[in-house]
């Protein structure tokens, strides 16, 4: 399996290489000394969703780049109040491309790697501007736990929530989300085709998509990396209560330890 995991990682170096010299719309290496904020802007919470149970903040403690990598890590932080007078024990960070890029059509694809644990969300996706689930959402990868797989999800008018478009992708015996994967997501007027490691996962056309609601998926889009901590979908999948909800104490342990991260090598739109 090393030899699989090594296998993947030339022909992806490769292929990104090759994609910014043909036809990059955006690119970006994480090799700058700090976040590029004429790319990225870091969101702060205001209104809490999901039953998450972190807030996302400002701060290196939980945003940094090292070595070439984005590092998004929540962090233990009792009794943090937020600007709203909320009350959170954990912080962590999210990022958006939102008014400085976006996008209609084409590849978007990211090399990242995290940890597994019951009630850990780090997710890679994409949204349009306007009211949610109108403006379509675009999940290309999402983790709550359960290392063995990563879920692909398409949210809009009419399929949202616990949304009918949705799809597990397993990986192969003897990898998991903890490695090295590039994620990546292709998008088209008439169908939306995942993808891990240059294989396809899930396949959505606009046909399927019209069977619940309108094809919310001919509007700009902009990126989001984001590492949220207990909430619905976790606590879906794990019924854990407490001591969060949906967060383990194992998971708590993981985080309190610095063990909890999720590393973005980079992010890549190709037409």
């Amino acid at each position: 399996m090393k030899f699989y995991s090594l296998l993947l990682f030339a022909i992806y170096i490769s292929a990104a290489a090759s994609a910014q010299k043909k036809d990059t719309l955006f690119y970006e290496s994480f090799n700058n000394n700090g976040l590029d904020r004429t790319k990225w802007n870091v969101e702060v919470t205001g209104r809490t969703v999901n039953n998450e149970q972190q807030a996302y903040v400002d701060s290196a403690s939980v945003l940094m780049q090292q070595n070439g990598l984005l590092v998004i890590k929540p962090t233990f932080h009792a009794g943090y109040v937020s600007d709203q007078q909320k009350h959170y024990d954990f912080i962590s960070g999210r990022i958006n491309t939102r008014g400085k890029y976006e996008f209609t059509y084409g590849t978007l694809s990211a090399r990242l790697k995290t940890t597994a644990g019951a009630g850990l969300w780090p997710a890679f996706w994409a949204l349009g501007e306007g009211k949610w689930p109108d403006c379509g959402e675009i999940d290309i990868m999402e983790t709550v736990g359960d290392s063995s797989w990563v879920s692909h999800a398409l949210h809009g008018p009419g399929y949202f929530g616990n949304t009918p478009l949705t799809h597990r992708s397993y990986f192969p015996a003897g990898i998991d989300v903890t490695q090295w994967h590039v994620y990546s997501v292709t998008w088209s007027a008439s169908k939306i085709v995942f993808s891990v490691d240059g294989a396809v996962t899930y396949i959505v056309t606009r046909d399927i998509v019209e069977k619940y609601g309108r094809y919310a998926f001919d509007n700009p889009k902009f990126i989001i990396l984001n590492f949220a901590v207990g909430g619905g979908y976790p606590h879906g999948q794990n019924k854990v209560d407490a001591p969060y909800f949906g967060v383990s104490q194992t998971t708590v342990d993981k985080i309190k330890t610095g063990q909890a991260k999720m590393l973005v090598d980079w992010v890549l739109v190709t037409k």
